[in-house]
């Protein structure tokens, strides 16, 4: 049956429905496959942002958010609509949530508590006039770094002076690691930045992210750590989730500079006041030497 006999069987069904008391909804497993026989459910978590997955679509479809960023365990909710009227019938495939489709203009896929970290979601519609359509919703399951540590690496106790050294940052339970920015610092001082090489897992992981320094001894007493940034922008929170490590105090080491002294020449009276006794008596006897001498020359002046 071509896609035009399937418009006109679904509109049958809703015209029946909507003239009985209970009104006949066609179960979401089923939809799907009426309305789309070829189409199946995008990966998760697909990179396609909101205009290019329009474009890949004749049809009039919006959802917001553009893309749906999530913390594990919180509430979450999307809105499908078309504004322009032409359809008949609206629904979403959901994993997780079950939303029965609607012949308004817009539908709420929504679920108390996201409790798994993959979310697919896919709002068709049916029109008589462009026929089935479909737009993919993007979506980040994330959890916030839970702890952060930092040591260093095959090392333990006083570093030395131009001597290469390899730092360790471990980030514990966070997801998707593929967000996960890591920067190292000493004091104030940013010293390198790095990312996941991991681009698929989804799930909670540790992870832990090296770097190497080279201390000097203007280093010796400085405060190493680094920070763990979660980056969900620009659809995520503006503030990213941070956590930081302990400080880990450096003991810088250096081999001391050989000090010499110089010797200058001395001169005659501080050769003759080195020589001199320590006690006061050589001072004491040249005195009286000198008064021997006077007194006999005193008495010649004298008798003359």
């Amino acid at each position: 049956m071509c896609a035009a006999g399937w418009t006109l069987m679904l509109l049958l069904i809703h015209l029946i429905g909507s003239a009985t008391s209970s009104p006949f909804i066609t179960p979401d497993s089923l939809l799907p496959h009426l309305l789309f026989p070829s189409v199946r459910l995008p990966p998760p978590t697909s990179a396609v942002s909101f205009a290019e997955s329009r474009a890949q679509v004749d049809c009039n479809l919006m959802i917001s958010p553009s893309a749906l960023v999530v913390r594990f365990g919180d509430p979450a909710e999307a809105t499908c609509s078309n504004p322009s009227k032409d359809h008949f019938l609206l629904g979403w495939l959901s994993n997780p949530g079950l939303t029965e489709p609607t012949t308004d203009s817009f539908l709420v896929w929504s679920v108390e508590s996201v409790t798994q970290w993959s979310i697919d979601l896919v709002c068709y519609a049916a029109s008589d006039l462009r026929g089935p359509c479909n737009i993919s919703l993007p979506s980040i399951v994330y959890n916030p770094p839970k702890r952060v540590s930092i040591q260093f690496l095959n090392h333990t106790g006083p570093m030395v002076e131009q001597h290469q050294y390899t730092l360790q940052c471990t980030v514990q339970d966070v997801a998707p690691v593929a967000k996960l920015m890591v920067t190292f610092y000493r004091g104030h001082t940013p010293l390198g930045q790095l990312q996941s090489d991991s681009k698929v897992e989804k799930k909670p992981v540790n992870e832990s992210f090296t770097l190497n320094i080279i201390p000097s001894r203007g280093d010796n007493g400085s405060q190493y750590w680094c920070e763990a940034k979660l980056d969900l922008r620009p659809a995520g929170p503006q503030q990213p989730p941070v956590e930081t490590s302990q400080n880990l105090t450096a003991v810088v080491i250096w081999n001391q500079e050989p000090t010499y002294q110089i010797e200058r020449p001395m001169k005659d009276h501080e050769a003759k006041t080195n020589h001199q006794p320590l006690e006061g008596s050589g001072t004491t006897n040249s005195y009286r030497g000198g008064f021997l001498l006077i007194v006999p020359l005193v008495y010649w002046i004298n008798g003359l």
